[in-house]
């Protein structure tokens, strides 16, 4: 996994050099196209010999909704030539992680065993903000087995306040 982290984060320092007007737009179609290149299939036809890299571009852009950008192209043509397709994500990934710290954001996944609506999670986001001392942008997935409450994940960082971690402790408490 560091030897794809290595390769991606050249990659993905020049393509923020080179958005750096538009870090938006980009963000979005490079976030795009690294949910195409996780496709098992693709990296499939990818890893054939028989297919050229113009045709892998061509399969690339027919799967995309919208038209791509210039900027885009040439990009995606790089990567393919280079035979960096598998990491397209972890590019999308990196690029991301310069975005939001250039806007003094960082990514935080809340697991919750239950839907949480808008209101719930905005509360939410001002504790946990207070609490990790940064701006935050949430997501929320759904872990059923947490029982109830939430466990936060922001990159390394662990907050879990779910009774399943709450009865795990009183496990070790009571075997200790």
């Amino acid at each position: 996994m560091a030897e794809l982290v290595t390769i991606a984060r050249p990659y993905a320092e020049a393509l923020f050099k080179a958005a750096s007007a538009d870090l938006s737009s980009v963000a979005a179609w490079v976030t795009e196209l690294g949910l195409i290149a996780e496709n098992a299939q693709l990296l499939q036809f990818a890893a054939d010999p028989n297919v050229t890299s113009e045709q892998l571009f061509d399969v690339v852009v027919s799967v995309l909704g919208a038209p791509l950008s210039e900027m885009a192209k040439n990009f995606l043509r790089t990567v393919i030539d280079n035979g960096r397709l598998n990491a397209l994500p972890e590019i999308a990934s990196q690029f991301r992680l310069l975005k939001n710290a250039q806007s003094g954001l960082s990514d935080a996944v809340v697991f919750s065993a239950f839907p949480i609506d808008e209101s719930a999670l905005a509360e939410v986001a001002v504790l946990l903000e207070k609490r990790f001392g940064r701006r935050l942008n949430l997501s929320v997935a759904l872990q059923p087995e947490l029982i109830g409450g939430i466990r936060v994940v922001l990159g390394d960082e662990v907050l879990d306040t779910s009774v399943k971690a709450r009865l795990e402790q009183m496990k070790v408490a009571l075997t200790a």
